[in-house]
């Protein structure tokens, strides 16, 4: 599999309102965009994408509500790879989960 580049990094938030601004005040970045409470920005050095993503849209996303399941551990962030071969890439990993 060859990686390229991260291409996207989100850390999952509880409360979109008090982390956007501790990203903004605290750590001084703007972000240009969103949808909703997701709130992103293309423009930080370093990453192509950077974002803050509500658990209650990566619920949505992975369960199709917004809760996330109790028995299920809270994920952190989420984290995306530029490949140079997509198709190539999940035979490959389908390979190695399965054997």
């Amino acid at each position: 599999m060859e990686v390229q580049f991260i291409a996207s990094v989100a850390p999952i938030v509880r409360d979109a309102k008090a982390a956007r601004a501790f990203y903004a005040d605290a750590l001084g970045l703007s972000f240009e965009g969103g949808e909703a409470d997701y709130v992103y920005t293309q423009k930080l050095d370093g990453a192509k994408h950077f974002g803050l993503w509500p658990l209650s849209e990566a619920a949505t996303a992975c369960f199709g509500t917004t809760e996330w399941p109790s028995e299920i551990p809270v994920p952190q962030a989420s984290i995306e790879f530029e490949v140079a071969d997509v198709a190539a890439a999940a035979d490959e990993l389908e390979a190695r989960a399965t054997g």
